[in-house]
């Protein structure tokens, strides 16, 4: 559903010492919210009619990580948010208080930026890994008439899983694993020392401030990473850390892969249903997979993509209305899922969608012209 609710939403708006960039909005600026498009999401600021971007937008510390991984780390920063700040009390805001040149700091070996977050380089034979990959920033806000006001902020971690390096330019590239626990310990180190620059800008001293810590997956992965701890805090030092159990899986799975639960092979079932009668009914489908998502063992949600070719505008709206019925026969009830129908080349022609609150399914087909 996040795919569809951004491409509506751009139809409807159509350091050290912490250098933190100003979060203020002036006396003159218009600031409205945007509906949250449905229960169990954020509504989001809106100033003098544009959406207000982060101030740190795209920055990270690229090595290899997989494009999924660099998209779950931002819809899985408001899954976390949502435990501590409610989507009916609170709106959602981009960060506004870690600049560009803040992040890139922070992402540096110390060596070269006395506030960077990485070790030292090292042998370049054998050279210490970067942890840190990407930080991000969201803000929490509550409104009183037509003034918002910061109630807390999220921030997210991002810790790789492996380190990409040459030993001479021009060499061959060689790959270090780091793992999980190596990972999750530099996470927690880095949340320590973020947390105290954090608290010494004089407008977040007294709000809540929550770390979160996300493993990347491999350069190779078909699957993104996910959040394995955080923190919530109202001090300058972190307070207890707390276990988060996400997964994610393809279905359906491969032939040698092996299922753990009945769940497991119930998921994969139904799924494998599903992908079956809609390959029966249009001839040009090279591909129906899925991304299903896991909290504690338990399905979570979906996220289906079918790559076909259509050659009219009444084939994509017959078969989507086929994907609709077929989903609503064959997959499972009580979660948020997402159908994407697209082309070899990623165009997206139509999205079929429910959230976990309902039992009907919506589309919408985009127009080729």
């Amino acid at each position: 559903m996040k795919l569809l609710k951004r491409m509506l939403t751009v139809g409807m708006l159509a350091g050290l010492s912490i250098g933190l960039a100003a979060c203020s909005t002036s006396s003159k600026s218009k600031v409205t919210t945007l509906s949250s498009g449905g229960s169990g999401n954020y509504r989001t600021v809106v100033v003098n009619g544009k959406y207000r971007t982060s101030k740190s937008r795209g920055v990270n510390s690229s090595n290899g990580n997989s494009t999924a991984s660099l998209k779950s780390f931002d819809s899985g920063l408001t899954t976390v948010a949502k435990r501590i700040f409610s989507t009916k009390t609170y709106i959602f805001q981009e960060g506004q208080y870690l600049s560009s040149t803040t992040i890139n700091h922070w992402l540096a070996r110390v060596s070269s930026n006395a506030a960077g977050l990485n070790p030292k380089k090292g042998s370049s034979d054998d050279p210490n890994p970067e942890y840190i990959q990407q930080i991000e920033e969201q803000d929490y806000m509550t409104q009183d008439g037509n003034n918002l006001k910061l109630r807390g902020m999220v921030i997210g971690i991002a810790v790789n899983s492996e380190y990409q390096y040459q030993k001479e330019t021009d060499g061959p590239y060689y790959t270090k694993t780091i793992s999980k626990a190596e990972g999750l310990a530099k996470g927690k180190e880095a949340a320590a020392k973020i947390l105290k620059r954090l608290r010494k800008n004089s407008k977040l001293k007294n709000i809540p401030i929550v770390i979160a810590i996300y493993r990347q997956a491999s350069s190779d992965s078909l699957v993104g990473g996910n959040y394995v701890a955080y923190s919530r805090n109202n001090g300058s030092t972190i307070s207890e850390w707390h276990k988060l159990n996400y997964s994610t899986k393809i279905l359906p799975k491969s032939s040698d892969a092996t299922s753990t639960t009945e769940d497991d092979q119930s998921d994969d079932s139904n799924f494998t249903n599903f992908k079956n009668k809609v390959q029966n009914f249009f001839p040009n489908i090279s591909g129906v997979t899925a991304q299903a998502q896991y909290y504690n063992g338990e399905l979570s949600g979906m996220n289906i993509s079918v790559t076909t070719q259509f050659y009219s505008s009444s084939e994509i709206q017959s078969f989507t209305q086929y994907i609709e019925r077929q989903a609503k026969k064959y997959l499972p009830s009580g979660i948020p899922i997402e159908i994407k129908i697209q082309t070899s080349d990623n165009e997206i022609q139509s999205v079929v969608y429910r959230n976990s609150n309902s039992d009907d399914y919506e589309s919408h087909v985009f127009s080729s012209y």
